[in-house]
């Protein structure tokens, strides 16, 4: 930033000018205050909690008029502006102007400069412009609802969590033996991660990796290297520095190692056009898809274990909606497209998963340009160039405002799948009520299709085998690259006769 440009910011801040146009305006946050949940910037000392931060944005806000309660500004210390923004209306708008033309919004790329320093930059995550449209035309067909829903790609996903099942079957069953008890106290959060890892790798790329080696080496890999990615993003230097005293380099580098081989198993069917590799058409050399494979591969395993895990926890609190699921899928002796879309309660429960506990729970943005948005209500908001604005997804969903009982029949802050049926009895479609799960816009998530899938998969398949029981009264969340439970889904399992 050019010194005169920082000067007129700094003083901009002192005098306490808005930065923003239009008549949507935003309201402003001070960097200091008492009685807030945290600070509103990550620090080595609360990053580990992002939701309290974002939280920290609407303290005081209810005093707001207007829309400048849900959309509010940091603009301190000579930097370009914060927006956070929990309106869904400007979210939309936001995601709709996301792109590679001139004037569009970029994705912000700094929450993810640990991601791209160790997978590298050249990915559809961390890319912007002209590589990230070319990146994201090579992965359109593959990824698609069209591929992955067909017969034969759909019976190996459920072949392989099959697999899966049988032998974690045979396990539980030996442990209830061997404990003589009909319920048995576990952690699936592991559980699930291997079986979406698992998935993914054997499956939609093709390889052959085995449960053991998932469970033992490769998920414990993946599991450090994104705690690791999310603290090289917040404080690069302190972390190499603590790194190279405490001689973690050689654990970091044994898992980058793990990585490394389990991105050779993904790479190593597309000589055969093995799994999703068949519908991949390009001419690139291996190497100029490992950063995207490693991406996926962490993204994926990561995206998908929250939203099974999240879809899980919740039945876990309602014996309702779990007996509900449970008559849909239990005379299913197999999962086909025609089967899994005629599943209205399970369909149900997974999208109130996705609103209330998004795994994406913010999406990061940059304004190129100085840019004018405008809402399908024909609220304007101008964004100066270099905004760094933060879609807070998590809090947008949790807004009475926007999805309580005046509008869905229950309250926001509720697991209540039942207000999906109201809506419709409303005539609320579903590109009225938008939980931006998966994105929106040309930027939206590239494997929606693929998570669909397989959590619609994990959760039926759960339900008509067990019967779980939440082993606390409320389950509270953490985030960091996605949103988790935080008690790892510790439930009491009960195999069903």
């Amino acid at each position: 930033m050019h010194s005169f440009t920082w000067l007129r910011h700094l003083s901009r801040q002192m005098f306490g000018g808005n930065p923003f146009g239009g008549n949507c305006l935003p309201t402003r946050v001070s960097l200091f205050g008492s009685g807030r949940p945290t600070s509103p910037v990550p620090l080595p000392w609360n990053y580990k909690d992002p939701l309290r931060i974002f939280q920290t944005f609407y303290a005081g806000a209810d005093n707001e008029e207007g829309w400048g309660c849900h959309n509010r500004y940091l603009y301190a210390g000579g930097i370009s502006p914060v927006l956070v923004s929990r309106d869904p209306g400007m979210i939309k708008a936001i995601q709709a102007m996301t792109g590679d033309k001139p004037g569009q919004f970029d994705r912000d790329t700094s929450p993810t400069a640990g991601i791209a320093r160790a997978t590298g930059e050249d990915s559809l995550l961390y890319a912007n412009g002209a590589l990230w449209r070319r990146q994201k035309s090579l992965v359109i067909k593959p990824f698609s609802r069209g591929n992955l829903f067909q017969l034969h790609r759909f019976e190996g996903f459920e072949k392989t969590f099959r697999n899966t099942v049988a032998k974690r079957l045979d396990c539980l069953r030996e442990r209830q033996l061997e404990l003589g008890k009909s319920k048995l106290l576990v952690e699936l959060d592991l559980e699930i991660k291997v079986i979406m890892l698992e998935m993914l790798v054997n499956n939609f790329f093709g390889g052959s990796v085995g449960y053991d080696e998932l469970r033992d080496y490769h998920v414990p890999a993946v599991v450090y290297l994104i705690d690791h990615m999310v603290r090289d993003t917040v404080a690069p230097k302190s972390q190499a520095m603590a790194r190279l005293f405490t001689g973690e380099n050689r654990t970091l580098g044994r898992h980058r190692e793990a990585f490394a081989a389990l991105t050779d198993i993904a790479l190593a069917g597309r000589k055969q056009k093995l799994g999703s590799w068949a519908e991949f058409e390009s001419d690139v050399p291996d190497s100029a898809l490992r950063s995207n494979i490693m991406v996926f591969l962490a993204g994926a395993m990561e995206a998908t274990t929250s939203f099974a895990s999240w879809a899980i926890s919740h039945l876990s609190h309602s014996p309702e909606w779990q007996s509900r699921v449970y008559e849909e899928v239990k005379s299913m002796d197999h999962y086909d497209p025609d089967d899994f879309s005629g599943a209205p309660n399970l369909n149900r429960v997974l999208e109130e998963t996705l609103r209330l506990t998004p795994s994406l729970y913010f999406l990061p943005r940059r304004a190129t340009a100085d840019t004018l948005v405008e809402t399908t209500d024909g609220r304007t908001m101008l964004i100066p160039r270099g905004t760094h604005i933060r879609l807070d997804i998590w809090h947008a969903n949790r807004c009475e405002e926007f999805w309580g009982e005046k509008v869905t029949g229950y309250p926001a802050d509720q697991f209540a799948p039942e207000r999906w049926e109201f809506m419709e009895q409303k005539g609320l479609s579903s590109r009225e009520m938008l939980h931006f799960g998966f994105g929106y816009g040309p930027r939206f998530c590239p494997g929606r299709s693929l998570g669909l899938l397989e959590v619609g998969l994990v959760v039926g398949a759960m339900v008509k085998l067990f019967r779980f029981e939440a082993v606390s009264g409320r389950t509270g969340a953490v985030a960091g690259v996605s949103t988790k439970p935080a008690d790892g889904v510790r439930v009491e399992l009960e195999l069903r006769s």
